[in-house]
């Protein structure tokens, strides 16, 4: 026994040195591809180089959002965070990453403005990709979360292949890009982060065997399907936190996504919460009289036709409440779903949702990609205002919905239930539900409510949304990002 202990004992010495000169080769030869890789991204900076009208080397902003003519609040960030920017630092160039490749850079800003009533000062470049599908779920049927975030290194470096910019920032939550711009690129780099990769909370799903549209049934009933899922999300959660941290500065848009993000990146030096804009003003211009008995009354959600936002809860909820209603009060109430389409997939799922309010036997009208002016009329005329987004990283449409007048209803947790569904001033500002059944109470609630009573909840909300104005985006915008500039 002895005698065969040595015997292995020196065969592993022996391979201990070839193993060793291996190692140090192939780190060697990575360490200078990577090098190579660097100073081949430096000279394309260098040869783009342009000066402006003061005779100094004007920076390059970048910001990555490959779905920037979506019509979601996290578009409205980008175009509110780029007018911010170009008020402060007037000589910098601007650039925009998008697969929008089928519509004009001159479409894209005016869709801004017809969507988000906004307007850049100056003008900004368009850097079309062509591999955003890489980063489509319809890609990755399983392993989706793996595959999406590889697929985003891929179309980072077709970006920074195509324009090598001196500051870099995530706009949409692709946190993957964030060291091949700060490492390969050179740049320094931020993000805005709406909602985190993977969070704490998609772990305890897995861990306890809960099914949704994230963790499919089949997978949550079967214990060796949900363990292996949940080694594999610890894992990714392991090196989010490595890719997040490589980040200068780091941006979040509620309390719910900083304790996440803080929790996975370790950037306690470096984060701030900076919240989302809100075009509240432009609500907030809107009359907000007492509507002396009304009798219909309209509940509408605003949002994009993603899964997540759960447009099937708010319909199984206006069943629910409408079956407690007399055919009379049943005429004198409608739900009203107004949201972007960004791809086939949104259409499809609208498509679904519409067959679902036809087997339930519910009258919904569907208001897909309209204009500014459309929705602010309909909010105008709503009693509700729904969200039904378990989690919401934040809830731009909840304080819209608020700041026009809306008795807002909306998921009891994330943002709606931290950040902006809460008292003010000692008053409430709204309601909040979690299930079918207490959604479809809050709304009788609601409607059997006086209208001095709405009255003084929606005065109440108003006030309070304040805190979520452009102005006050820009500010703490423009405060996070001078490090960046420095």
């Amino acid at each position: 026994m002895a005698l065969c202990f040595c015997s292995m004992l020196r065969m592993l010495t022996s391979l201990f040195i070839p193993a060793l000169i291996a190692s140090v080769t192939i780190s060697l030869l990575f360490f200078v591809l990577l090098l190579c890789i660097r100073l081949w991204v430096g000279k394309k900076r260098a040869a783009s180089v342009q000066l402006g009208k003061d005779g100094k080397e004007q920076k390059v902003v970048a910001f990555f959002h490959p779905y920037c003519n979506a019509g979601g609040g996290g578009e409205r960030v980008l175009w509110c965070a780029l007018r911010a920017l170009q008020k402060r630092y007037k000589n910098a160039v601007y650039v925009v990453y998008t697969g929008d490749k089928d519509v004009s850079g001159e479409d894209i800003l005016n869709g801004a403005v017809g969507r988000f009533n906004i307007k850049l000062s100056y003008p900004i470049k368009f850097v079309f990709l062509e591999k955003r599908y890489l980063v489509e779920d319809r890609l990755y049927p399983h392993f989706t979360l793996l595959g999406q975030s590889l697929g985003s290194i891929l179309l980072g470096w077709e970006a920074l292949v195509k324009c090598v910019p001196d500051i870099y920032i995530d706009s949409m939550g692709y946190a993957f890009t964030l060291p091949l711009f700060k490492y390969l690129g050179g740049c320094r780099v931020g993000c805005y982060v709406h909602y985190p990769t993977i969070s704490t909370d998609m772990l305890s799903i897995v861990r306890d065997h809960t099914a949704r549209f994230n963790n499919a049934a089949f997978i949550s009933n079967n214990p060796v399907l949900s363990r292996l899922k949940l080694i594999y999300y610890i894992l990714f959660a392991l090196v989010y936190g490595w890719v997040g941290s490589c980040s200068d500065m780091v941006m979040v848009n509620s309390t719910w996504t900083f304790n996440h993000v803080l929790e996975l990146w370790k950037c306690s030096d470096r984060i701030s919460i900076v919240y989302p804009p809100c075009d509240v003003k432009t609500f907030l211009d809107l009359e907000l009289n007492e509507k002396h008995e009304r009798r219909e009354h309209s509940v509408v959600s605003i949002g994009q036709f993603r899964p997540e936002k759960d447009h099937k809860l708010q319909i199984r909820a206006f069943s629910t409440l409408l079956a407690k209603k007399t055919p009379e009060e049943r005429e004198n109430l409608k739900l009203i779903l107004i949201g972007g389409c960004r791809n086939k997939q949104d259409e499809v799922r609208v498509a679904e949702l519409k067959k679902l309010s036809f087997d339930l036997g519910v009258h919904v009208e569907f208001k897909v990609n309209i204009p500014f002016e459309e929705l602010k009329k309909h909010l105008s005329e709503a009693t509700i205002g729904l969200h039904t987004m378990w989690n919401e990283h934040f809830g731009i449409g909840v304080v819209e919905c608020m700041a026009a007048g809306t008795i807002i209803l909306a998921h009891n947790s994330g943002g709606p239930r931290l950040d902006i569904v809460i008292p003010y001033e000692g008053h409430d500002t709204g309601f909040l539900a979690d299930s079918e059944e207490s959604y479809a109470a809050a709304m009788d609630r609601i409607l059997s409510m006086s209208e001095e009573s709405r009255l003084q909840i929606r005065q109440s909300a108003r006030r309070s949304v304040s805190r979520f104005s452009d102005q006050e985006f820009e500010v703490n915008f423009i405060s996070a990002t001078e490090i960046l500039f420095k």
